[in-house]
């Protein structure tokens, strides 16, 4: 789990057959169709990239970049 300032950003986990992903809700609305162009599985808060599958570094950057912009001055840990 990464934060910045005190407030969520974006959370990884593993499992076997892949990472997960978490943004927060926010963030999986607004990168929904970038998140599925690049193939990934998604549900409501996360989404999943499997270990054999490429990593859309790009897109993981513009995720945390959104996220610390617009939570910029957010004074809780969620949204």
């Amino acid at each position: 789990m990464f934060t910045d300032h005190g407030t969520f950003i974006i959370a990884f986990s593993v499992s076997k057959k892949h990472f997960a992903v978490a943004p927060e809700q926010a963030g999986m609305i607004h990168f929904h169709d970038a998140i599925a162009k690049a193939g990934y599985e998604q549900s409501m808060m996360l989404f999943r990239i499997k270990w054999d599958d490429p990593v859309d570094e790009a897109l993981l950057d513009e995720i945390i970049r959104y996220n610390m912009f617009e939570k910029a001055d957010c004074k809780t840990f969620w949204r």
